[in-house]
């Protein structure tokens, strides 16, 4: 690096004019492609600048994306440009940056950051935003912030972390808009325009509450400003759907997926009213727990673009090491038959085709029952139902691939009991595998696990023996 800026100051910032070559649209039309990534020439950009020393240059770069992009493009860099971009990072956008960030990078800007000037940047987030940040933090340097903010930042955020992770109370937001029942709309617009910064900067609903200050209403903003000064927020109000602080945040997203929610209210165990969640949030929860539960299928975890090759390789390797003791159990059967094979080459080249077919369509039918059970469109109330169309379904996608397999086997080999053989197997590994892949996760399921996670490796072990078994127990049976 050219120059260290680590020592930069807000007023030194300050002191660095923008370069005037572009606008800050026309560098953000640079930067961004089509598809709202990021240019990989606008990356070198950022970086030749940081190797000239052009604090100016880079200042204008840097400061024409939004929060997002800029988290982004923190990603594609080295840790040594991140040290000469980071104290160039607007303080007010700081925290939103930050939060945007992965979670492998996030704890290296945290850990590079002045306490004080995080304090600063986390005040500007709502509260489970900057809770959210904080947690990531080490205890030490968590103390030293919360010591560097305000009283009710303070007090907010440490009452949100003293909920558990993945709940509602994590999730949720402590600043919203209420206001009583006998309130107007004229009162309750006034209120908006004097409460300024103590409300949330973003939201969508008015909560109406009770004098123990329990919901008993809500009245989106678009129906507030359009009704007359005078009308009560009793005439206007609708019934609210109410979160607990407790719930899991899975639950959460399935009720604003049931229920088109755009925000909610979170109450106490006794009923208070305690915060809000908005729908932003539960985008965020729907992706992640979208990737958790891809990543799951495949046994690995999210490695993230700094990962190293040793993080990598001890996230992906316990499940291989799983996998190879299944299939050793699983060509076992070749084992017990190796005689039948010896008589009849041809049982070994058609074996695996049987076991990647069974495993390919207990791979269909599993993806289809994980996405279900998260979604809830899979309970007990219909779980025989799926289990019976799965089943017919696995019968006749075996019966098809078993007439046009036992066709080609008999034009290939010309030989009738082999191709009966190689049918049959089809039928049979594939109604197998339509009731592992549907019956794994439903177990799973039933005993408190996690259904995306061990799954595969099941249902992959049952549809390799099986195949195997099938083949050569029905050869031994035909061909004697």
């Amino acid at each position: 690096m050219t120059r260290d800026t680590a020592e930069l100051t807000k007023e030194a910032l300050d002191d660095i004019p923008l370069a005037k070559t572009e606008t800050p649209e026309e560098l953000e039309d640079l930067a961004l492609g089509d598809d709202y990534a990021l240019n990989p020439d606008y990356v070198d950009m950022v970086i030749d600048a940081v190797d000239s020393g052009d604090l100016k240059r880079l200042r204008e770069l840097v400061t024409a994306l939004e929060p997002a992009d800029v988290a982004d493009l923190m990603g594609f860099l080295t840790a040594d440009y991140r040290e000469d971009v980071i104290p160039l990072l607007d303080p007010e956008a700081l925290g939103e940056i930050i939060s945007e960030m992965d979670e492998n990078l996030r704890e290296e800007v945290l850990e590079a950051t002045p306490s004080v000037t995080l304090a600063r940047a986390l005040e500007e987030l709502d509260t489970d935003d900057a809770a959210d940040v904080i947690d990531d933090l080490d205890e030490t340097k968590r103390f030293q912030v919360l010591a560097a903010m305000g009283e009710t930042d303070r007090a907010a955020i440490e009452t949100t972390l003293s909920y558990e992770d993945e709940t509602a109370g994590r999730l949720m937001q402590r600043e919203f808009l209420a206001a009583p029942e006998f309130w107007t709309v004229g009162q309750t617009i006034d209120h908006v325009r004097d409460a300024g910064d103590q409300l949330p900067e973003l939201f969508f609903d008015v909560y109406v509450v009770d004098p123990t200050f329990k919901p008993v209403g809500a009245i989106p903003i678009s129906i507030l400003l359009r009704s007359r000064r005078e009308t009560p927020l009793a005439e206007l109000m609708e019934a609210a759907t109410e979160i607990d602080v407790g719930m899991d945040q899975e639950e959460v997203a399935y009720i604003f997926d049931k229920y088109h929610l755009i925000s909610a209210p979170v109450i106490d165990p006794g009923g208070r009213l305690v915060g809000q969640i908005t729908v932003d949030d539960i985008v965020e929860v729907i992706r992640d727990e979208a990737q958790e539960d891809i990543l799951a299928l495949a046994g690995v975890s999210d490695a993230g673009r700094d990962a190293s090759v040793q993080e990598i390789v001890r996230s992906r390797l316990p499940w291989l090491l799983l996998n190879l003791v299944t299939e050793t159990i699983a060509v076992s059967a070749i084992a017990i038959f190796q005689d039948q094979i010896a008589k009849l080459v041809a049982l070994a080249v058609l074996m695996p085709i049987v076991s990647s077919l069974g495993g390919n369509a207990g791979t269909q039918t599993l993806a289809v029952a994980v996405r279900a059970l998260a979604s809830k469109e899979l309970t007990a109330a219909n779980a025989r139902r799926i289990i019976v169309r799965e089943v017919l379904v696995g019968l006749m996608n075996g019966v098809a691939l078993a007439i046009v397999m036992g066709l080609a086997t008999f034009l290939f080999y010309h030989n009738g009991r082999l191709a009966i053989t190689v049918g049959v197997a089809l039928i049979v590994n594939i109604f197998i595998a339509a009731l592992g892949g549907i019956l794994a996760p439903l177990a799973l399921e039933k005993m408190g696990r996690d259904p995306a996670v061990s799954s595969s490796i099941f249902v992959t072990f049952l549809t390799d023996f099986m195949g195997f078994l099938a083949v050569l127990l029905i050869a031994a049976l035909l061909m004697g």
